[in-house]
């Protein structure tokens, strides 16, 4: 397929929209990559910050992303079969389109492919919120493992699509809140994910050709901020730390933010505001 080709297919008439918007309003975009397990409207609160700081919030999906969570747990198929590489690449050409180098916000698989942007040389500042590990970050804590359990657990599972119990979402995302707030927080948010980018993590450093990897050198990378949750069970700090210490071989700027008292769900939580207006500072002082 050409990329022309790909340009057309991949980008949806919403995600067009945006980018014309943010071109169109002369701002510099805040472009907010989603993980696994949600979709870009888990942003939408994010979003509404960083416009009143004078930003464009653009808000992609992966490919054949739902509108909305009722929409994906009616459809699930539609999430199978999609891998790190084709994100980050379907995520690289919408920051093309605009005018300006944005800043650029994910979370979780979002927080790796927000690192996979950047260190293409594509961002003006990065923040990664409990980013996924990239090959070369080797810790493993057994609690990620259990958090990634109902996909790794069995490897047919790779091109399909995983939704995650109540009480797989309680480990994972919302260990840190009330259990009324994590159910809230299920209802509201949780779909199913494709199973192949947990594996694609969790075999990077046996594969060297793995898409799950950063251009961590890239003097084009640009400022980083990443940020970790003190009690995510899903990316504990260990992971977050080791994925620091490999950026901070690069020349820009770059530094860590632990968030106490906080697990996986701190993006779309209660506790969100503390989280956005950590990473919004860190914008401001470069885009």
């Amino acid at each position: 397929m050409s990329t022309a080709a790909a340009d057309r297919t991949d980008i949806t008439e919403h995600e067009s929209d945006q980018i014309e918007r943010a071109n169109a309003s002369g701002r510099t975009a805040a472009v907010f990559i989603h993980g696994l397990w949600l979709l870009p409207s888990s942003w939408d609160r994010w979003g509404d910050l960083f416009e009143s700081a004078g930003y464009s919030a653009v808000k992609p999906g992966w490919p054949d992303d739902p509108e909305t969570v009722a929409e994906a747990k009616a459809h699930p198929e539609v999430f199978a079969g999609k891998g790190v590489g084709r994100v980050a690449d379907h995520v690289s050409r919408i920051v093309k389109r605009l005018h300006k180098k944005p800043a650029v916000v994910g979370h979780s698989f979002g927080g790796l492919l927000a690192q996979i942007v950047a260190g293409r040389g594509l961002a003006a500042v990065t923040v990664a919120i409990d980013p996924a590990p990239f090959r070369g970050v080797l810790p493993l804590p057994i609690s990620a493992l259990k958090a990634a359990s109902p996909v790794l657990s069995n490897p047919t599972n790779w091109n399909k699509a995983i939704p995650l119990t109540f009480e797989q979402f309680r480990f994972a995302f919302a260990n840190a809140v009330s259990e009324d707030e994590a159910r809230q927080l299920y209802d509201t948010y949780a779909v199913p994910a494709p199973g192949a980018p947990l594996f694609q993590a969790a075999t990077a450093n046996l594969n060297p050709w793995t898409e799950a990897k950063v251009d961590t050198i890239n003097p084009e990378r640009g400022p980083l901020l990443i940020i970790d949750g003190e009690k995510d069970n899903t990316v504990p700090w260990a992971i977050a730390n080791a994925s620091y210490k490999k950026q901070k071989r690069n020349p820009g700027v770059t530094e860590i933010k632990k968030i106490a008292g906080r697990g996986h769900a701190l993006t779309i939580d209660s506790g969100w505001r503390e989280v956005a207006e950590t990473a919004l500072d860190f914008v401001k002082r470069y885009a």
